[in-house]
């Protein structure tokens, strides 16, 4: 089994549990620990997994909730620093009767993580980096180390691992920074997750199969595009292959997409590099297939690592 490394915020999601309630009118709060990178992290230990999580959380109660959250999974916390200055990321979240996302981010220790925090990180213990954090293409330190991380990771031979986790709210009026860095990111990737509104915004197309045409043409690695329960599309050397889905009963999309990238994760950590190059389409097919079911798994649950608890290898083929 290779070791992983994910690298991006861990913060604390506040979900408003008042029912279409504006966040100034909301009165009740749900707790969750969180962040893109660090959810796959915790998929990628419960399916049993070797695997890392580099991030920066204050020293606060939210941060050392998320430290003991993280080593119950069985996440390597070496590399969760600690901030004494700044205080956890928070975002607060209320889904409204229109359907909108009322949204605050208070942003903290995680855009303060920067590249002599973690220059010092032996590379050559991992062959997976996984880069999973939107937060990491806002202005700031992470910005500077997410990138320079890439290209130590692709010097040192690494396989480089790519979810972009658009948030249009992190982004307003600042879309087009957002898709010049995660062009960046898709072009040096092996293997890339996206969803399908990403694809389609990295490609300025209006349907996912004209994204996916785009994509076969100008990036190198294997790319999955997510469709909820109608599967995925599968972007292998030039072809566009569907993976069937999964049905499930639905109680919450949280993590979801996350689920499915550490599912994968998990499994090409089985293989080496080069044995990696060589996988045909069926054996492709059966990752993304079982990354799936680890998604479809997950939204049958309230919370992301709640949901992570009950990943199970058996369901894999």
């Amino acid at each position: 089994m290779n070791k992983i490394l994910c690298v991006g915020e861990a913060l604390i999601d506040m979900i408003c549990t008042d029912r279409g309630q504006s966040l100034a009118a909301g009165q009740h709060f749900l707790k969750k620990p969180g962040g893109a990178p660090t959810n796959v992290a915790a998929a990628i230990a419960a399916l049993g997994g070797d695997v890392a999580i580099a991030a920066k959380v204050g020293n606060d109660p939210f941060g050392r909730q998320l430290k003991t959250v993280l080593e119950d999974f069985g996440v390597s916390t070496q590399w969760l620093l600690t901030d004494d200055v700044h205080f956890t990321t928070l975002a607060f979240v209320s889904l409204l009767e229109n359907g909108e996302r009322d949204f605050v981010f208070n942003r903290g220790a995680d855009g303060y993580l920067d590249w002599k925090d973690i220059v010092s990180i032996d590379l050559a213990e991992f062959s997976i980096v996984h880069f999973g954090s939107a937060t990491a293409f806002l202005p700031g330190p992470l910005q500077a180390a997410y990138t320079s991380l890439l290209e130590k990771a692709l010097q040192q031979g690494l396989f480089i691992s790519f979810d972009p986790n658009y948030r249009h709210l992190l982004f307003p009026g600042n879309m087009d920074s957002f898709i010049s860095q995660a062009w960046q990111f898709l072009q040096a990737a092996h293997f890339c997750k996206l969803s399908d509104e990403e694809a389609m915004l990295l490609t300025g197309t209006n349907s996912v199969s004209e994204a996916a045409i785009l994509l076969a043409a100008q990036t190198k690695g294997v790319i999955a595009i997510t469709l909820g329960e109608q599967g995925a599309l599968l972007i292998l050397r030039g072809e566009t292959i569907p993976v069937s889905g999964v049905a499930s009963n639905v109680i919450d999309t949280t993590g979801a997409g996350d689920a499915f990238a550490g599912a994968a994760l998990y499994q090409l950590s089985r293989y080496t590099a080069d044995e990696i190059n060589q996988l045909g389409v069926e054996q492709w097919k059966r990752v993304i297939g079982n990354a799936n079911k680890a998604g479809a798994r997950t939204c049958e649950y309230l919370g992301a690592m709640e949901a992570f608890r009950h990943l199970n290898l058996d369901a894999f083929e």
